[in-house]
């Protein structure tokens, strides 16, 4: 339950982005951001609060994190800021092992159905790596279309 305590508080992120997912686009944008995270619940929960400066504009996204104690996994909704009153995306479910977290869910692209991984690595207590991947192909291949490298803030 203590697997996300390593990104408790203020974070500065360089943002890699592909333009276009699951397309063969090789087009990246790049942009910088913020990440806040707190607990909630005595730690079975953790929320951080996003701000993206996009070359199209800044806009703000939740990130929402619960444990199941029973299972030893963490589930991860994400709720975008461009559209506050949609759907929460699908929840990625999964654990940490030797320092990396490996997370997996089902959803759509385009009214296809798609994979999607994120996996947080490279964690020391000043730099965490995140990414994205995207597979149309039930996991046998993934996209990788986000990429975020998180720099703690000095309290």
């Amino acid at each position: 339950m203590h697997d996300f305590d390593f990104l408790v508080g203020d974070w500065k992120g360089h943002h890699r982005k592909l333009k276009d997912k699951l397309a063969n686009s090789h087009e990246w944008e790049e942009f910088d951001g913020a990440l806040s995270m707190r607990k909630l619940m005595d730690g079975y929960a953790n929320v951080d609060d996003n701000v993206f400066n996009t070359p199209e504009g800044a806009y703000r996204g939740v990130g929402l994190r619960s444990y199941d104690p029973k299972t030893g996994q963490w589930a991860i909704w994400w709720l975008d800021g461009r559209n506050p009153f949609g759907e929460l995306d699908p929840p990625v479910k999964g654990h940490f092992d030797h320092g990396v977290g490996t997370f997996y869910s089902t959803d759509t692209l385009r009214g296809k159905p798609i994979r999607v991984r994120f996996v947080w690595s490279g964690i020391t207590p000043t730099k965490a790596h995140w990414e994205q991947a995207y597979s149309a192909d039930d996991g046998k291949t993934w996209e990788v279309n986000w990429i975020m490298d998180f720099t703690r803030v000095a309290p």
